[in-house]
């Protein structure tokens, strides 16, 4: 069987014998694209064995400095298909993509409308919470131009999601910020983040593309994605970072593939012994016997973990026992 056998018999919930695995790091913004940043996916797919090929991207929706009122955000979008950052992260798609073959699972990171506008008011505003909180703001002060500038970040947003499932990729690896308890109202995220985030996976699902939701930040109110659940295949959060386990997961999401299971910047992965992490992967699958599950983490690994860990995670989700 191959890994891409796997990855979909596992999402349509056909369990096989052995459970896929999926790991990523950021590689940083000196691999945004181009022959630096497609051997460094490779490089880590080679040495980690993966069985789903997670193309990061680097190439953001372009920032628009000095947004600070809400006349400011008028300046952001609209966005073309041949907009450089879709067209460099196409690009990156379809070389790793042609070099990996047909028989490995490729998704792509694509963010969220939350963290998009984000990336829009970067470098005026370097820390994350202070960006979230002008957001936040801007959008109680005036709510039609902030929504109008999500629409054409959306659009963008979707233009890309097109073009990189048609350039190789098999999903998208959807990774939504803005579901945090502490910043928007559970009223406001139904407004200002929900139906843009959706119409985006959405749009996947049509182009032919499978989803994994990824739920991301602490302080994580998963409640407020149930609506979200027709439009992914699988489902990944905090589950340490948040202490939401995976029974939780299972019971909000039910019928949806798992992905997950260990932390990601601290736990076995990362101080226990290579024993260690055997042993813990082996007890995952025995816990989640029967259960369409992808052996993953909360969230990116740090970009000094020794690829052995990972690699030893992954030979144990792929161990016959």
């Amino acid at each position: 069987m191959t890994k891409k056998e796997l990855v979909q018999k596992t999402l349509e919930g056909d369990i096989q014998e052995i459970v896929p695995a999926s790991f990523s790091i950021h590689f940083g913004n000196d691999y945004k694209y181009g022959d630096e940043a497609i051997r460094k996916h490779l490089d880590f797919f080679s040495a980690t064995d993966m069985d789903i090929m997670k193309v990061m991207n680097e190439n953001l929706v372009p920032s628009n400095p000095g947004v600070r009122t809400s006349d400011d955000l008028l300046r952001i979008g609209p966005f073309k298909k041949d907009s450089p950052f879709i067209v460099h992260q196409t690009d990156l798609v379809k070389a790793i993509a042609d070099k990996v073959g047909s028989d490995v699972y490729v998704v792509c990171t694509i963010h969220g409308i939350t963290a998009s506008l984000v990336h829009t008011m970067r470098p005026q505003y370097q820390a994350l919470e202070e960006i979230r909180r002008v957001q936040v703001g801007l959008f109680r002060e005036k709510a039609e131009p902030f929504l109008d500038a999500e629409k054409r970040i959306t659009e963008g947003l979707c233009y890309l999601v097109e073009s990189v499932i048609d350039a190789g990729c098999d999903g998208i690896y959807f990774a939504s910020l803005g579901g945090e308890s502490d910043v928007y109202t559970r009223e406001e995220f139904e407004i200002a983040e929900a139906p843009f985030d959706k119409q985006i996976m959405e749009c996947a699902k049509n182009a032919g593309g499978s989803v994994i939701l990824h739920m991301c930040k602490k302080k994580l109110d998963i409640e407020r994605y149930l609506s979200y659940a027709p439009y992914a295949d699988a489902v990944n959060w905090g589950i340490y970072e948040n202490n939401i386990s995976i029974e939780e997961g299972e019971r909000l999401f039910p019928g949806k593939t798992i992905l997950g299971g260990l932390e990601n910047r601290s736990g076995i992965i990362v101080d226990g012994t290579l024993s260690d992490i055997k042993d813990e992967v082996h007890r995952l699958r025995r816990e989640m016997k029967g259960k369409s599950f992808i052996l993953g983490a909360d969230c990116t690994m740090a970009g000094d973990l020794p690829l052995e860990r990972i690699r030893t995670a992954v030979d144990a989700a792929h161990d016959s026992f």
